[in-house]
């Protein structure tokens, strides 16, 4: 099979779809890695490693797209990408559908095989490809929180560790999950005051297990998330849907009570966003206020690290791409359920129950399909 990874192009975006070690991996197993000229730059990864590996050099989007049989890349394809996209073609990335009408109906026009990162999931329900990207950007979460805090960047001034003799600062996390543990983990270590809203109550006695009195767990509803909201000076949206739309918890009443300079930093922005007042920012554009409160929105918070962020998102996709070379679509997904629920869009029909609630599309099951 011949496996395309084109340079991204969404702005400030440096992650690469493949590391060397991912090429190595597909070219051993008798497959052609066709990787766009520059592409792995911003990574720190030069066109030299990859052809070492095994990789064929392409000089444009153009001809990656135009040879490979499976796209292999890391943000969903934008504007000036569509025209390149062909019947049939597999796209293999980070989708997120739910919130993107305009993409989605692009791709099923193209005929797109989508297959989404974010929603290939486990029989025990974890997102094995969404982890890493998440555990990066909890713990980013809380860095550019408390950046954004210094009234140097437009915030109040407060300092998240305090000092002796002073008040910490308090910081809320919406979400007990991937994100909402290693933003935790970060706000915990720098000496906040700590609290996890979460709609599961065995997830909040598995928190407290495992940071026992350094934080402060509620069951979420509108009268908690109200209360720590306007009592935070740094709220964290961790909220996630598995392919589908984050939920609002966050109205523009309760960002109105926030005290000024206090941030929001929507880590589920990428899924629309659990604050009503979150639009999507860029690395070079991040924060804008709303009634003097700091939104940072910045839907590939990873991107900023790209190094680490790279190789941690080829530790967990290369595996499945490998499956899917190896076997051919069909057979892997046959075989692996987990793939399986990877296929958001199937050609001309939307097949994750979630992408097609959403967006109001009719669900058609992938099985029926391969089936027929």
């Amino acid at each position: 099979m011949i496996i395309g990874v084109p340079k991204e192009i969404k702005t400030e975006e440096y992650r690469v779809g493949i590391v060397p070690a991912g090429v190595r991996l597909l070219a051993a197993s008798g497959h052609r890695v066709l990787i766009e000229k520059g592409a792995g730059e911003g990574a720190g990864i030069s066109d030299r490693e990859f052809k070492a590996a095994g990789a064929h050099l392409a000089s444009s989007a153009a001809e990656v797209y135009g040879e490979a049989e499976l796209v292999m890349k890391v943000k969903e394809p934008l504007p000036p990408e569509y025209d390149l996209l062909r019947p049939g073609l597999m796209v293999y990335t980070y989708l997120h559908l739910a919130p993107a009408p305009e993409l989605t109906a692009v791709l099923l026009e193209k005929e797109i095989i989508g297959i989404a990162y974010e929603t290939i999931q486990l029989p025990d329900g974890s997102l094995p490809l969404l982890t890493p990207m998440s555990e990066i950007a909890g713990r980013m979460a809380v860095q550019v929180g408390a950046h954004y805090l210094e009234k140097t960047q437009g915030g109040r001034g407060v300092l998240l560790g305090g000092v002796p003799g002073v008040y910490r600062g308090k910081v809320t996390i919406l979400g007990g999950g991937v994100v909402g543990i290693n933003a935790a983990k970060i706000a915990v270590g720098m000496g906040a005051m700590v609290t996890i809203i979460d709609i599961d109550q065995a997830r909040l006695m598995a928190l407290d297990d495992i940071f026992g009195s350094a934080i402060t767990t509620l069951i979420s509803n509108p009268d908690t998330i109200e209360r720590s909201v306007r009592e935070s000076h740094l709220v964290i949206g961790a909220v996630l849907v598995p392919g589908g739309r984050a939920p609002s918890l966050v109205s523009g009443e309760m960002i109105a009570q926030m005290k000024p300079g206090t941030v929001i930093v929507d880590v589920a922005v990428d899924q629309g966003g659990c604050c009503e007042t979150c639009q999507p920012t860029t690395h070079d554009q991040p924060v804008f206020t709303v009634d003097n409160v700091i939104h940072y929105c910045v839907a590939n918070m990873p991107g900023a690290v790209p190094r680490t962020a790279t190789f941690a998102l080829t530790n967990v996709t290369v595996s499945y791409a490998l499956k899917i070379a190896n076997q051919g679509l069909e057979t892997a997904v046959a075989s692996d359920p987990a793939l399986a629920k990877g296929i958001n869009i199937y050609r001309s029909h939307v097949t994750h129950e979630t992408v097609a609630r959403d967006l109001g599309y009719s669900y058609q099951p992938l099985e029926q399909i391969l089936k027929g």
